[in-house]
């Protein structure tokens, strides 16, 4: 007998606040499933606190355990996970995988032209409302003028396909208008050209100010003192344990993501999941221990394998993300880079993590980009933001390294 198609997501509210709220997921499965799941989680600013992932590599059961906040929108966040799911055919009841033949069409991108009178936090409120409505920023350029206005161009996508009706459009004009009052000078919305959205692609040009040490792809040997990294990551790998499936075991500390992180490293390499489980313990300790093979039903016996995939799994549980602040002539820049995932999707609401970090700080942004670049064999999303030091800048480098990095990684 077959699941109806609501029941493919239930979401358990929680009753107290504090209590975690469970997200039960029963649908067919396919490789990456649960890094796609736990992207839409974050993107939705949701903690996992615990999870629980069974597959028979036809049909899989996950329960995720998270905590969300009063306006965490839970019908759009079903309906999201559901959309994510592998299709089931309601009339038999028999569940099919979606023919996939032919790549997915990539979404249009259209342009966003944002003029407004500059403020405090402006670029961060503005990101807020972008996030609110489902619309993804896949290049920002923010430049500010003598007069002190602020000129937005946001090159997005929408997780709703609706951007070309004069309906979506003019409910962002809307939103924007009421978060921003009467600072809001201009707002245009139209579809970017073939050659505009090849500008938002990968590219191969490495701004000089980046240096070589950020997008380092070898595990340090030591990690230097006061640097941006996570600290105890451990990983290793048993196959003893399990006839069909090698243990993969993690012990690290929680961050903003983390879950997000080991799966996307796994989706990667083309790594399935048979069994997982992770908990968090006390003071952020967090054990995962993950029963998975290889895209041929194997185990991970290869030991140049075994090392290849322990490494990036401790790299990118230990450095997530890469921040620094470096001088950019006479002006201070800081600059974040995430890895980019094989499919093509970058880490959501990184720009809002930062953009709310200067809020905090009272930090103003002079200007702003986000770019793809190809570094070594992967691809990296650049977030370079040029601080407004007006009279000069009264924060600390070092404090808004540490300010930035904390937010992304969710830490208080």
């Amino acid at each position: 007998m077959g699941i109806l198609h609501e029941d493919v997501v239930l979401i358990k509210q929680a009753e107290k606040e504090g209590d975690p709220s469970v997200i039960t997921i029963n649908c067919p499965d396919k490789t990456g499933l649960g890094c796609d799941l736990c992207r839409i989680i974050l993107f939705f600013g949701l903690s996992i606190v615990r999870g629980d992932v069974s597959t028979d590599g036809k049909w899989c059961y996950l329960v995720f355990w998270v905590i969300g906040s009063p306006e965490t929108r839970w019908g759009l966040l079903k309906k999201r996970l559901v959309g994510t799911c592998p299709s089931c055919s309601s009339a038999s009841g028999i569940s099919f995988y979606r023919s996939e033949l032919q790549p997915p069409k990539p979404p249009d991108v259209f342009l966003l032209k944002f003029c407004c009178y500059n403020r405090r936090g402006l670029l961060h409120d503005v990101t807020g409302v972008l996030c609110e409505l489902e619309l993804t920023i896949k290049k920002v350029k923010v430049s500010t003028t003598p007069d002190e206005k602020v000129m937005d161009l946001f090159f997005v996508t929408d997780t709703r396909e609706l951007m070309h009706t004069n309906k979506r459009r003019e409910e962002v004009y809307d939103y924007l208008k009421e978060v921003m009052g009467d600072a809001m000078i201009s707002c245009e919305i139209e579809t970017a050209g073939p050659e505009i959205t090849a500008c938002t692609q990968a590219s191969s040009f490495l701004p000089t100010a980046i240096t070589e040490d950020m997008f380092d792809l070898e595990m340090p040997k030591e990690l230097r003192s006061g640097s941006l990294t996570s600290k105890s990551v451990s990983v290793t790998m048993d196959n003893t344990l399990s006839p069909g499936h090698t243990l993969v075991q993690i012990i690290c500390i929680d961050h903003k993501g983390l879950l997000y992180d080991i799966m996307r490293t796994l989706k990667d390499y083309n790594i399935q999941i048979s069994y997982g489980r992770f908990s968090i313990k006390q003071k952020r300790h967090c054990e995962i221990d993950l029963f998975v093979m290889q895209a041929d039903g194997k185990k991970i016996v290869d030991s140049s394998k075994q090392t290849a995939l322990t490494s990036r799994l401790q790299l990118e549980l230990i450095r997530p993300l890469r921040v620094a602040i470096v001088n950019r002539g006479p002006d201070t820049e800081l600059l974040v880079a995430n890895p980019v995932e094989l499919s093509g999707k970058g880490r959501p609401l990184v720009f809002y993590d930062i953009t709310l970090a200067f809020k905090m700080l009272d930090i103003g942004v002079f200007s702003a980009k986000i770019g793809r670049h190809l570094i070594g064999d992967r691809e990296w999303e650049v977030y370079r933001v040029l601080i407004d030091e007006g009279v000069g800048l009264s924060v600390p480098r070092n404090t808004i390294e540490e300010q930035v990095w904390k937010m992304l990684m969710g830490w208080d």
